[in-house]
C-alpha cells in the first residue's frame, strides 16, 4: 500500500509538472514580434504628439504596440552628434525596420548605419536635393516616407511677415548650425528678401543659452523680426522660444503650427501630425513586405496658415484684412 501511494504521488508531480511546462512550451513555439527601432532627433516629451501619430499610423495598417509589434526608442534629445551611435545601436540589436524621425540629421545617421533595414524618415528637406534618394516616385534603395518641404517654404514665410507689417524690414532667420542642413534653408529666402529690395540676415543657435543671446543681440542689429529654422532643435525648445520672443518684443514667423499653439505669434507649413501618420502607415505596409523601394516619397497636399491672435495683440499688431482673408486658423 505504501509503495502504491508513493507511485500515484509521482504520478501527480510529473503531471503537474507537465501541465506547468505546456504553456512555456507554447510560448516558445510563438513567432517573435517584428521590432521597429524608433529613432529621432528631439526628446519623448518634445515629440510625444508626433509617435503617437506615428503608432496612429501603423495601427490602420493593422500593427498595435504590444500586440503583434514591439517598438524600441532611441533618442538624441537635440544632440546630433549622437544620432550615428544610435542608430548602429537599432540596426544591431537588430530591428526591421528604422523609423528615422526629427529632420535630415536623423535620416542620415540612420542611410549610415544600413543599406539593407527599411527606413522610413519624416523630412524637411527635399530628399532628392540631399542625395538620399532618386526620385520622389521611385526612391530607390531602402528610405522612403515623407518630405514636408518645410525648409522650402521660407520666402512664402518671409512675404507673410512683410505682409503683417510695413515696419517689418529687416528679417533674419535663425538656424542650427549643428545640424548638416544649416547652409539649406536660408538660400532661398536671402534671393527672395534681395527681390523685395529689404536687408536679410542668418542667426545662428545650437543651445537654449545661444538662443538667448541670438534674441538680445537682434535687436541691436536692426532686426525687425525673425523667422525660425524647421529644425529639431528648435521644435524641443519651443516653449523657450515664444517666452524669448515675448520678452524680446520680437515678432517671430514659425515653421509649424506647434509653435502657435505654445502661444507663439505665427506659422506657416505642413502638417507634422499627419507627416507621422503616414509615415507609421508606411512602416506597417513595409512590415507587411511591400519594399520601401516601391514606396513614393509622399509630400503635403495642404499648408496652414495660422495666427495667434492673443500675441498679436501682445505686440500691439492689427492683422491687416488681406491677412485674414488668407489664414486658415486663428487662436485666441
Amino acid at each position: 500500500m505504501r509503495f502504491r501511494q508513493l507511485e500515484r504521488r509521482e504520478f501527480i508531480t510529473l503531471l503537474g509538472g507537465a501541465a506547468a511546462a505546456w504553456p512555456l512550451a507554447t510560448r516558445a513555439q510563438q513567432p517573435a514580434l517584428p521590432l521597429v527601432g524608433f529613432l529621432s532627433s528631439g526628446s519623448p516629451r518634445a515629440f510625444a504628439k508626433f509617435l503617437s501619430a506615428f503608432q496612429q499610423g501603423l495601427s490602420e495598417a493593422g500593427f498595435i504596440e504590444g500586440r503583434n509589434v514591439s517598438m524600441i526608442y532611441r533618442w538624441a534629445e537635440g544632440h546630433f552628434d549622437e544620432l550615428d551611435s544610435l542608430a548602429a545601436q537599432l540596426v544591431a540589436t537588430p530591428v526591421e525596420l528604422v523609423a528615422a524621425t526629427g529632420g535630415l540629421p536623423s535620416a542620415r545617421a540612420a542611410k549610415k548605419a544600413t543599406s539593407t533595414i527599411p527606413i522610413v524618415t519624416v523630412l524637411g528637406f527635399d530628399p532628392v536635393k540631399v542625395g538620399l534618394v532618386e526620385s520622389f516616385n521611385r526612391p530607390g534603395g531602402n528610405l522612403t516616407g515623407t518630405s514636408i518641404i518645410a525648409s522650402e517654404l521660407g520666402p512664402k514665410r518671409l512675404s507673410l511677415l512683410y505682409d503683417l507689417d510695413p515696419g517689418i524690414q529687416k528679417v533674419a532667420i535663425v538656424v542650427n548650425p549643428g545640424s548638416t542642413s544649416s547652409d539649406l534653408e536660408p538660400e532661398n529666402i536671402v534671393d527672395a528678401a534681395k527681390r523685395a529690395g529689404r536687408p536679410f540676415a542668418v542667426l545662428k543657435a545650437g543651445s537654449e543659452k545661444e538662443l538667448e543671446a541670438v534674441f538680445a543681440s537682434a535687436a541691436q542689429q536692426g532686426i525687425h523680426a525673425l523667422l525660425i529654422s524647421a529644425d529639431s532643435l528648435f521644435m524641443a525648445r519651443r516653449n523657450t522660444l515664444v517666452a524669448l520672443a515675448d520678452s524680446n518684443k520680437l515678432p517671430v514667423m514659425y515653421p509649424f503650427r506647434e509653435f502657435v499653439d505654445a502661444g507663439g505669434l505665427m506659422s506657416y507649413g505642413p502638417s507634422l501630425v499627419s507627416a507621422y501618420r503616414v509615415a507609421g502607415g508606411y512602416a506597417g505596409r513595409i512590415l507587411k513586405g511591400t519594399r520601401p523601394s516601391e514606396l513614393p516619397i509622399e509630400a503635403p497636399t495642404a499648408f496652414e496658415f495660422v495666427i495667434n491672435m492673443k500675441a498679436a495683440r501682445r505686440f500691439g499688431f492689427v492683422i491687416p484684412p488681406g491677412l485674414l482673408a488668407i489664414v486658415d486658423e486663428t487662436i485666441e
